[in-house]
């Protein structure tokens, strides 16, 4: 799975988001922008990028995902 690849998935699953990525194919980062975290924890805003790819991660197609989200007004 390519960072492209990943940067849609999360973009298209996830609300208003703007998403950019670091790192190689199996292990890379993650920038999440997006208004729907308002209001929410650190622990409940990772739940969310993290449910968006579980089954890559599950497969080994995706090794580990470094997440930081904010709300575009935290940005």
């Amino acid at each position: 799975m390519t960072l492209a690849e990943i940067q849609k998935k999360l973009e298209s699953t996830i609300e208003q988001s703007q998403v950019t990525m670091e790192g190689d194919g199996c292990n890379c980062s993650a920038v999440v922008v997006s208004p729907i975290f308002e209001g929410l924890s650190l622990l409940q805003r990772q739940r969310i990028v993290l449910a968006v790819v579980s089954e890559e991660i599950k497969s080994g197609e995706l090794h580990a995902l470094s997440v930081k989200t904010y709300t575009p007004k935290e940005r």
